[in-house]
């Protein structure tokens, strides 16, 4: 009688195809992506990115797909067809989980009937539409090429095509911006009922044409910024929204499985221009030039702008920083066999902010900040991380 021997189980890993094609540049964007039209280049984008995925196949025979997530640029305004090939390039090279989430990015401009029953076809189930704002003269002054209105209208069409997770982002701290304004924006777009709701403050970036002017933008002071993220944490909180992460809201069970990975330190293959990696072990990130990456990938070479092992030590760092921007926070048990270095130094800073109500325990144990103290996060963990710096690795027992 033959000896049955369990088949391992295979680990999960997330897909992300960056999708650099955009209509129009946004005032506020330092993505990578270009507004070309030239089919040569869409076609050699095209062929380049599945050439990719089909040799990254072949790296991953015991890893199963459970996330998929087509970001950019504009995936929507690429087409559905380039997107399908994608897809199909992707199931045909990697072992996809059944219920894998599989997302692609929109904006309401892009977004058509066909568009949305042809990659629902294909298996897509998640859509994230970029709103930004309900203020039409706002979205001019972004950059958008759309309309509230058409912002509505596409959220309708994505409803009808038979989509039951759609994500929605906003902007705050926009020029001229209030907090009223804000409220209003909040009010307006829960009127949607969408499953999810990303809320990030605008961050003037160098290079950008924000950047160039931003004295004269009108900028809401940081005080007030402050006001609306906290007043966007209790409205959505008020109508059933989870907050699973900084800028980041969902109804139950509805949080975004691929973009847990990356706070979380789970694994990820990222393709395209500027598409980052953290892969067995390594991390590594693409050129930012879609000419160099499709010449890359047809002659065989050097398309990584960076590639690194990363030490324990430094996994550890960003375990705190990562982890502390979630909901699922960071254990002291988990960290200790996780990194072998004591828990008791962050501890003590974590005590510390839990007199300010910047950080609490779960009823598990796990430490987690609060709404208030996300928003000094960044000197919280500077703290923990000197105090990190200064602890002595725990011996092997």
């Amino acid at each position: 009688m033959p000896i049955l021997t369990k088949r391992p189980n295979k680990r999960p890993l997330g897909l992300y195809i960056h999708v650099p094609f955009c209509r129009s540049k946004c005032q506020y964007c330092d993505f990578y992506s270009t507004c070309t039209k030239e089919d040569k280049l869409i076609d050699g984008y095209l062929d380049a990115v599945c050439d990719h995925i089909k040799e990254a196949g072949e790296l991953a025979p015991n890893y199963k797909v459970d996330t998929v997530y087509f970001g950019g640029g504009t995936p929507s305004y690429f087409g559905a067809d380039g997107l399908a090939v994608i897809m199909t390039t992707i199931r045909r090279n990697f072992d996809v989980d059944n219920n894998a989430e599989i997302t692609f990015e929109a904006n309401p401009d892009s977004v058509s009937d066909r568009l949305l029953h042809r990659l629902r076809a294909e298996g897509f189930n998640r859509v994230s539409l970029g709103i930004q704002s309900d203020d039409d003269e706002m979205l001019k002054k972004l950059g958008r090429p759309h309309t509230y209105a058409q912002a509505v209208a596409a959220y309708h069409k994505i409803r009808k095509a038979g989509f039951r997770n759609v994500s929605i982002d906003l902007m705050y701290g926009l020029p001229g911006q209030d907090l009223k304004d804000w409220q209003e924006t909040l009010d307006n777009v829960l009127r949607l009922l969408p499953e999810h709701i990303s809320c990030y403050a605008l961050k003037i970036e160098e290079g950008t044409p924000f950047a160039q002017c931003k004295d004269i933008l009108n900028l809401p002071d940081d005080e007030t910024q402050a006001d609306m993220y906290l007043a966007a944490v209790e409205t959505l909180r008020g109508r059933g929204f989870r907050q699973y992460e900084i800028s980041n809201f969902c109804r139950k069970g509805l949080v975004s499985k691929h973009n847990m990975k990356y706070w979380t330190g789970g694994e990820y293959l990222g393709f395209g221009p500027s598409a980052s990696s953290d892969f067995a072990g390594k991390r590594y990130t693409l050129k930012r030039d879609l000419q160099a990456y499709i010449t890359g990938i047809r002659e065989g070479g050097d398309i990584m702008e960076d590639i690194q092992e990363i030490p324990l030590r430094e996994r550890a760092g960003e375990y705190l920083m990562l982890r502390l921007r979630t909901s699922v926070g960071i254990d002291a048990q988990e960290y200790e066999k996780m990194f072998l270095l004591p828990f008791a130094p962050l501890e003590d800073v974590l005590e510390q902010r839990r007199r300010f109500f910047h950080a609490t325990q779960t009823d598990t144990g796990r430490w987690v900040l609060t709404p208030k103290g996300y928003l000094v996060s960044n000197d919280i963990i500077t703290d923990l991380l000197l105090a990190q710096d200064g602890s002595s690795p725990l011996k092997r027992i």
